[in-house]
């Protein structure tokens, strides 16, 4: 496929530079008036149109973009999509002000969807999934990570985990699977929380291992939830499994969160609504990459994170939906990208650099996918006509995606 008269082909890093820090966020390398050769699912060459090869220019398959942007497709790096059932009956509670430990103590929260998750079949789950990631798909989003975590049982956890697994089948895009067990107590285990641990590490570690059903292992640290010390205890036990840590860490409150995700090396922190500059100096000294999830602190009324902060820190900084039915029941990549310039006063560069390039790295694939280079995989989408990049995030209550391309090929849903 050739893509002429691009108006702006967007983010176009080295091959080689796998992740942006700090200030590199505001760098968001655009090619004006560009085609874009794609051959055998790779980006096989580009340039500007006064240059374009004479040997190419009648290539048989073309696509016309004048006026419109072509951007690597959104790296989702956070997300819960598989879940029975929707949660829309804590929606009245929260405009009423209950707040997310109040619901969770009144039978909602992460319990409500593990109940329901516990009586759903795998084909029922696998099909309303798959509902959801085909809208992600078309809204732009070209590479996902999905959780566990609404099991909270032996049986239900892996069922979720093989949903994963199905859906890495079905699906044209990568799709990174965490084991999220670790997300809430289930009430049997109330007053037990050494008991809920052992049932993960001794009985479920073992079965996900041995069927390789999960890349990740994520912990919800957390007052109420997961101490410090109980999440020390499972990073390491995924740890010996192959499962390397990831976490959501300092949501509610500040803890010791992070501290423990540096020293157990998470590929990610995930949340951070909630930090201080103990929390920035933890970080300075890792690779560990934070994700920022604005549409949940959008939708539960809590603090924004401090995107700024966290740039002007020299770190790794990465943006995702948190998509799931109790704090995020959305999955539009192109909605966190205008909160990010909204609410957490983030540049468009900055944000579209987060939702890319560093989301891709937070799934560890950004060696193939989320930037413009040679050999890197064509998951990409065109934008309808724009007059500039900040458009995009500007222009919040309506989708800019024109025709997402994954794999070298126009994907129709």
């Amino acid at each position: 496929m050739l893509i002429t008269n691009i108006k702006g082909l967007v983010g176009l890093h080295p091959k080689d530079k796998l992740v942006l820090r700090g200030n590199e966020l505001s760098d968001l390398p655009v090619l004006e008036n560009a085609w874009l050769l794609i051959e055998d699912g790779l980006i096989k060459d580009f340039g500007e149109m006064s240059s374009i090869p004479s040997q190419i220019s009648n290539f048989p398959s073309q696509v016309s973009a004048k006026g419109r942007y072509v951007f690597p497709s959104w790296c989702d790096s956070h997300t819960h999509i598989v879940f029975a059932a929707s949660r829309e009956e804590e929606f009245a509670m929260k405009i009423q002000g209950k707040s997310y430990e109040e619901i969770a103590a009144a039978g909602g929260g992460i319990l409500n969807s593990a109940r329901k998750l516990q009586k759903a079949t795998e084909d029922e789950l696998f099909q309303s999934a798959a509902q959801r990631l085909k809208q992600m798909i078309l809204q732009g989003t070209g590479a996902v990570e999905i959780k566990s975590g609404y099991g909270l049982t032996t049986e239900s956890e892996i069922k979720m985990l093989r949903v994963i697994r199905r859906l890495k089948d079905q699906f044209p895009i990568p799709i990174k699977a965490t084991f999220l067990a670790a997300h809430a107590f289930p009430a049997e285990f109330k007053n037990n929380h050494q008991g809920y641990i052992d049932l993960i590490v001794n009985d479920m570690l073992p079965l996900i291992a041995a069927e390789k059903l999960a890349d990740y292992i994520d912990v919800f640290c957390e007052k109420g939830f997961f101490s410090v010390e109980e999440t020390d205890q499972v990073l390491k036990a995924g740890a010996r499994y192959g499962l390397k840590p990831k976490i959501h860490a300092n949501q509610l409150s500040v803890s010791g969160a992070i501290a423990v995700a540096v020293e157990n090396g998470a590929i990610s922190v995930d949340h951070l609504e909630e930090s201080n500059e103990e929390t920035i100096a933890t970080l300075k000294n890792a690779d560990t990459i934070v994700t920022l999830l604005p549409s949940c602190s959008f939708y539960l009324g809590i603090p924004f994170a401090d995107a700024k902060g966290f740039i002007k820190a020299g770190l790794p900084m990465a943006l995702a939906t948190d998509y799931n039915p109790g704090s995020t029941p959305s999955g539009n990549m192109n909605f966190v990208i205008s909160l990010a310039c909204i609410k957490m006063k983030m540049f468009p560069e900055q944000a579209i650099n987060g939702a890319t390039l560093n989301g891709a790295a937070a799934m560890e694939l950004s060696k193939d996918y989320g930037s413009i280079a040679v050999g890197k995989k064509a998951n990409l989408l065109i934008t309808k006509p724009m007059p500039s990049i900040a458009y995009l995030p500007y222009s919040f209550g309506e989708s800019q995606v024109d025709q997402v391309i994954l794999n070298g090929e126009i994907y129709n849903g």
